[in-house]
């Protein structure tokens, strides 16, 4: 998913402490698209309810948000809205590899290699309209603002950071630099102990890029990260075979641009370039959109998470438990602060 170019940059590590009283915009379909991949029984099986309808998305959101909740980081989750023309071929291409995995992980299973069919079932997940709806209940329940954006998540939540409406922005992917967030988090919801599907377990941090830190470490602008990027290839665009990261950087910081690329006939650069650039440096986005964090409804949790999907009542009342507590604790501060 988007544009790798962590062999270029290094990012700070940080505790998820260190994010204590920051609003975080998170990217919400690749946090849940994390969850489904790898929220799995050992053979690869999804969590499921009672009805066999699939919950590892909704463990995930849960217990991750309360996690973020009790040290007092303040999440925010934008969805997508409509992708751009140019994105088809890409979702195209992640479904016809999705149906291959699947076809791969049940053949691994009916041969008990577990390994292998974990290791393919990861790559098998998929996020329904069902789950995006469950998804955005439990978040109004548990206080959570959320934001449909009118295209990319990452692209509404790049500019909510620049509006200074959250701190930071969270997702996975580097792409939220390209649209131009200041400050991006990564592993946010991934940190602690993380099950690779080979088996071992892997600590992982949280850690942050600034988008600034990185242009000047790169001596780049952020229109020739863009190109840097379109070389290798985004969400919007194919990129040119064999060009990597080294070689695009290489190329862009030679000529300049892919105005400078095509005119000293280095290569070919894609012929949608203009559009692509166009989807990075002006998003679609929308100002029209209230945050505001209220208390947790412990009803309104239990509707989704227990009576709907039949999760376990006392394990969901321990946590709304911790959740209350580190709330009357941080109303308590707050009103002494008054005193």
């Amino acid at each position: 998913m988007g544009v790798d170019i962590s062999d270029l940059i290094e990012a700070k590590k940080v505790s998820l402490e260190d994010l204590t009283g920051r609003s975080i915009a998170i990217d919400a379909f690749n946090t849940l698209y994390q969850f489904l991949s790898m929220i799995r029984q050992r053979d690869g099986t999804p969590l499921m309810d009672r009805d066999g309808r699939v919950t590892s998305h909704l463990s995930g959101l849960f217990f991750r948000s309360a996690a973020l909740l009790e040290i007092g980081v303040r999440p925010v989750y934008v969805f997508d809205g409509e992708p751009p023309e140019l994105k088809q071929k890409t979702l195209q291409a992640r479904h016809e590899a999705k149906v291959q995995a699947e076809k791969e992980w049940k053949a691994a299973v009916e041969k008990g290699d577990l390994k292998r069919a974990l290791s393919k079932a990861t790559r098998t997940a998929r996020l329904t309209d069902d789950m995006i709806e469950d998804s955005i209940e439990l978040l109004e329940a548990m206080g959570i603002p959320w934001i449909m954006a009118p295209s990319e998540g990452e692209a509404q939540m790049s500019h909510m950071v620049i509006k200074g409406d959250a701190w930071a922005g969270a997702s996975q992917d580097f792409d939220a630099l390209l649209f131009g967030t200041p400050r991006l988090v990564r592993n946010l919801t991934l940190a602690g102990k993380r099950r690779l599907p080979s088996g071992k377990s892997v600590d992982v941090s949280p850690e942050i890029l600034a988008l600034s830190d990185v242009l000047s470490a790169l001596k780049l602008t952020r229109e020739q990260l863009v190109d840097m990027a379109i070389l290798i290839g985004t969400d919007f665009n194919e990129g040119i075979r064999g060009i990597g990261p080294k070689k695009s950087y290489a190329l862009i910081q030679k000529h300049g641009s892919l105005e400078g690329v095509e005119k000293a006939g280095a290569l070919e650069v894609p012929a949608e370039y203009r559009e692509v650039r166009e989807i990075f440096l002006k998003p679609d986005v929308i100002d029209d959109y209230k945050i505001e964090w209220g208390r947790v409804n412990d009803e309104g949790v239990r509707k989704v998470m227990c009576d709907k999907h039949s999760f376990g009542v006392d394990r969901i009342d321990k946590v709304l438990s911790e959740i209350a507590a580190k709330q009357n604790v941080a109303a308590q501060r707050s009103l002494d602060g008054w005193r």
